[in-house]
């Protein structure tokens, strides 16, 4: 009874166009309408093949595609070859392939990104960097300058080549407010660093078919991508081959993210979400405004899941340049933009991505789910914050203890410099302490640091006072215990002993710079280099070598002799704007040993 129903549909459809443009006779017509071709889905029970594939062939068609997505074969037949395939063992049904349209996008500030909360999530370094995004549109202009460094690449399925160009807009405008650019022109989209793909389903005239979205669907598997925006629809159920392709998809691990539509009546009554969007395994999304209202076009039911702003969206447009558009075109891609972002901080199944967008949605209209803005308005923001990170691996800890005398004299106090770096499996450093926080073992009594999960990123040095320890060696060891029980260590060693009488190293004391001349008194640039002996006495002629680094990459080799303050001093003339740092590359004075270190340093200019 199933298949015969499908067929009646077919039948139905060719005959009224038919009778619609009937200028003979109604037999003739009818006649005339079995010799006709329609495009359908051919549902087979498997995968479709070689011998199914011939089957079609045989019977007149042309094979569109073959998919292996869902068990399918889109192709072109002879009207009157339906019963016979319907007859087939192989074939479970049959179903006409219909047209899918660009939902509307009337010309009308990039105010959405900023309203969901993006820019805080850039600001964390957060810019859903390498997550791959399709576009399933009209193509994406990807000479562009706020797309081309995003655009990965693609596939037109209109024309049937790997060059997916819009040659509408659409896809464009839509790119741009996943992914523009962070380049300090134009706009800014949702996830200015996610890698955009685009896979071209429809025409100049915004149409295309479902035979291309499921080869779209296809793709986006077979090409591990990771969100698809959806701004097209249609208003009537495709069938069980576009529901199957979509949910396939979904069970495959990508997230589709599609415009509710723009059917809406005024008070927002009806149901009226349009497809891909109706179905489950999509998300669908309605349109706001800037005062967080429901845009009047935007589709109302129960299948609305989330809602972004969608009027006077600014975003990229065809050729360059930018324009402003509105309709759930533009909601849609804020929200893929989002998914990226989830996805870029570490939440890779896209179920989990779909249910934090929806916990994390600013509830809009009656409390709690509803058919105008289903969870409410999605927040990057809320969600990127709600998602915990996991927890790192143990830190570990290196510690490098250095004195200001080789030696300390028996019994008196003295003061080591204690550097602690906590670093993670990156190889990333953790502190944020203060020098307080710095605790130590000395010959066996321990006492812990402390850091929190907040700490920055960095190297902290503290200051360690150790006082009368007897002649020899000793080691000093940091014990780093982070609040949630992760714990690290190392140590170092020093020895005591009786004070040093004759100086015997050589070293860089400090490196300072003077600027001087010119109108605003800083044309020259002057560098000082300090040499001291290990008892803390200037170090007099002794040879310096240096090398002064601009940040342009130009650098000036100088030599030198220190004076009786141990000071030497190189001049720049006519110094060009910029940062510099001094790295000294030899040190010879008579009786010393150069320590062979430079003192951090820099200046700016």
């Amino acid at each position: 009874m199933k298949k015969i129903l499908s067929y009646a549909l077919i039948l139905g459809v060719v005959f009224t166009l038919a009778v619609v443009g009937a200028v003979g006779p109604m037999n003739s017509q009818v006649q005339a309408a079995g010799n006709n071709k329609v495009d359908v889905f051919i549902i087979f029970n498997q995968t479709p093949g070689p011998s199914e594939q011939s089957l079609v062939k045989k019977a007149g068609g042309v094979v569109k595609y073959s998919y292996h997505l869902v068990p399918a074969i889109s192709a072109s037949v002879p009207e009157s070859a339906i019963k016979g395939f319907l007859k087939n063992p192989r074939v479970t049904n049959i179903e006409l392939d219909g047209t899918v349209y660009a939902i509307d996008a009337e010309l009308d500030n990039t105010w959405g990104v900023k309203r969901i909360g993006s820019e805080t999530v850039h600001s964390s370094g957060n810019t859903g960097d390498g997550v791959k995004v399709a576009i399933i549109d009209s193509g994406i202009d990807y000479t562009h300058p706020d797309l081309d460094a995003n655009y990965i690449s693609g596939y037109d399925f209109v024309n049937g080549d790997s060059d997916p160009m819009d040659d509408n807009g659409h896809g464009t405008h839509v790119s741009g407010t996943v992914a523009a650019e962070d380049n300090d022109t134009g706009v800014v989209g949702a996830a200015p660093e996610a890698d955009l793909y685009g896979l071209k389903v429809l025409s100049s005239s915004g149409s295309g078919s479902w035979s291309d979205i499921i080869a779209a669907l296809q793709w986006a598997v077979d090409n591990g991508i990771q969100v698809t925006n959806n701004s097209y629809g249609a208003g009537s159920d495709p069938g069980s081959a576009v529901k199957a392709a979509f949910d396939n998809s979904a069970a495959a691990g990508v997230l589709h993210v599609a415009a509710a539509g723009n059917s809406g009546t005024p008070p927002g009554k009806g149901d009226n979400v349009g497809y891909p969007a109706r179905y489950d395994s999509v998300i669908a999304v309605a349109a706001t405004d800037k005062s967080d209202k429901r845009a009047s076009f935007s589709s109302t039911g129960p299948a609305v899941e989330l809602a972004a702003p969608g009027v006077s969206i600014n975003s990229t447009r065809l050729g360059g340049g930018y324009v402003e558009f509105n309709g759930t075109s533009m909601a849609s891609p804020h929200v893929a933009g989002t998914a990226a972002l989830i996805i870029a901080a570490g939440v890779n199944n896209a179920s989990e991505v779909r249910q934090i967008l929806a916990d994390t949605a600013i509830d809009l209209g009656a409390i709690g789910r509803d058919s105008l803005y289903g969870y409410g308005l999605v927040s990057a923001a809320a969600a990127i914050a709600a998602i915990t990170p996991p927890l790192p691996p143990d830190p570990a800890v290196n510690v490098d203890l250095s004195t200001d005398k080789t030696n300390y004299e028996s019994g008196v106090d003295a003061t080591a410099v204690l550097t602690a770096a906590i670093t993670d499996e990156n190889g990333n450093a953790i502190s944020g302490l203060s020098s307080s926080d710095f605790a130590t073992m000395v010959n066996g009594t321990t006492t812990v640091i402390s850091f929190t999960e907040t700490a920055i990123l960095g190297i902290y040095t503290g200051s360690l006072e150790i006082s009368g320890l007897a002649d020899g060696a000793h080691t000093v060891e940091t014990v780093v215990t982070d609040t949630r029980d992760l714990s690290g260590s190392d140590s170092a060693s020093f020895t005591t002993g009786p004070a040093p009488t004759e100086a015997t190293v050589a070293s860089v004391e400090s490196i300072t710079y003077i600027t001087s001349g010119g109108k605003n008194s800083d044309k020259h640039l002057s560098t000082a280099v300090s040499i001291v002996d290990d008892l803390g006495n200037p170090v007099a002629n002794a040879s310096v070598s240096i090398t002064l680094n601009h940040d342009s990459g130009t650098s000036w080799n100088g030599a030198g002799t220190t004076g009786t303050n141990g000071i030497t001093t190189f001049n720049l003339s006519n110094a060009p704007s910029g940062c510099y740092e001094t790295m000294v590359t030899n040190v010879t004075a008579e009786g010393l040993t150069w320590s062979g270190s430079t003192p951090a340093n820099g200046f700016c200019k």
